[in-house]
């Protein structure tokens, strides 16, 4: 995979270096020359211009590019190259990294934006996971917003624990993708029960993660125990349904 990455500071050689390790072709474009010597990157090609050049980004061939990542300091660099790369160039997937978390909703498909990475909402998401134990945390935002990765951990005492994957109303736009057990990733199934300290990993919109919130909270605990609301009837209905796992 062709990989263009505008901006060769900290954030930018780490991409680099990291997919430089997977294999992938790499080319940085940077304003500074000086950042080629010091940044240790073997492998990499190099172009030193003003990537909001429209002749910089002609003579890196960016229309052969699979991928452009915008990680500059600079909100306004990183639209304009995903922009560019998007209506002049035609690039199949644009990385925008986003350094002022006010400029977020700027980062979207009306800026050529495919993929908006929020540094400080990620680092949020991460310390909320640590420690908000019972709530949904959202991880990850894709599709311009459309649907998350968003992560709960199954209290101790959580009316969920003892039920079944299948046993479960989820959501129409929330999926089940993957359950954290014993720092062991497991593919639910419909038969797997869920447990106590359970992390489970979910595919959803945004407008469905409210939804997730109310049938995991504790509050939904009642609806949960009667008649029509229990595991067992559950199964019934995601039968009904057609529910392979």
């Amino acid at each position: 995979m062709k990989v263009v990455i505008v901006g060769a500071g900290s954030v930018g050689s780490s991409i680099a270096r990291e997919l430089l390790a997977h294999k992938h072709e790499i080319l940085l474009i940077d304003l500074k020359p000086e950042v080629i010597g010091r940044s240790g990157l073997r492998g990499a090609r190099w172009l030193v211009g003003d990537a909001c050049e429209l002749s910089t980004l002609q003579d890196a061939k960016l229309e052969d590019a699979d991928v452009v990542v915008s990680a500059t300091g600079d909100d306004k660099v990183n639209l304009v190259v995903s922009l560019l790369a998007k209506t002049e160039f035609g690039v199949g997937r644009t990385v925008g990294r986003v350094n002022n978390p006010k400029n977020d909703w700027m980062f979207n498909d009306s800026w050529g934006v495919d993929v908006a990475v929020n540094t400080p909402q990620l680092m949020t998401a991460l310390v909320e996971e640590a420690v908000e134990i019972g709530d949904i945390v959202r991880l990850l935002t894709l599709q311009t917003g459309v649907a998350s990765i968003v992560e709960f951990t199954v209290p101790h005492d959580s009316h969920v624990i003892g039920s079944t994957v299948g046993g479960i109303q989820w959501p129409e736009d929330a999926t089940l993708v993957a359950i954290l057990r014993d720092q062991a990733p497991i593919t639910p199934t419909r038969d797997d029960v869920l447990d106590g300290g359970d992390e489970l990993f979910f595919v959803t919109t945004i407008a469905a993660e409210d939804g997730l919130r109310a049938l995991l909270s504790p509050a939904s605990a009642d609806d949960h125990e009667r008649p029509g609301g229990t595991a067992e009837s559950a199964d019934q209905s995601a039968e009904d349904d057609g529910f392979d796992g």
